[in-house]
């Protein structure tokens, strides 16, 4: 296999004009498109690199909204919670108020009936003695009559 030197020679000339002839006519328009792709990549890369710093800062701005969202929710919480000690506590205080409003008027409703009930007894005792008077002017008492009188007067008001 044997090659001439004069077949080699002019294939590398050959080849020299091919890349010539290509990089004058070609190479331009070539490079243009590589430039072309080359900024459009570049393009896609910054973009890309743009949203995902945009999706970065709307993420920290989200947790950001949470965290005052979970925040504002437990103030709101503790202040409803107060208002409700304090309602409790109302109803409680009230509750109290009452219970001794109506424990003093049930003693005042005792004190009265008690009194009530003395006047009655009073009353009782003042009309037998009056009808004891009666019946021991109506007859002659001795003294075992007016024992026997008092001890059925004691017996009735029951001393």
């Amino acid at each position: 296999m044997e090659m001439e030197l004069s077949t080699l020679i002019l294939t590398w000339v050959n080849l020299g004009v091919m890349i010539l002839i290509l990089r004058h006519f070609f190479w331009d328009k070539i490079k243009g498109i590589i430039e072309e792709r080359q900024k459009y990549v570049d393009d896609k890369l910054t973009k890309a690199d743009e949203d995902s710093e945009k999706a970065r800062m709307y993420l920290l701005k989200n947790e950001q909204i949470l965290q005052s969202a979970k925040e504002e929710g437990k103030k709101i919480t503790e202040r409803q919670k107060q208002k409700g000690d304090k309602v409790y506590e109302e109803i409680i205080n009230n509750a109290k108020e009452e219970a001794v409003s109506l424990k003093e008027r049930a003693m005042l409703e005792i004190e009265r009936e008690k009194e009530k009930a003395e006047y009655e007894i009073k009353k009782q005792a003042v009309d037998l003695a009056v009808e004891l008077s009666i019946k021991a002017l109506d007859q002659k008492i001795d003294e075992n009559t007016h024992r026997q009188l008092i001890g059925d007067f004691i017996a009735k008001v029951g001393m």
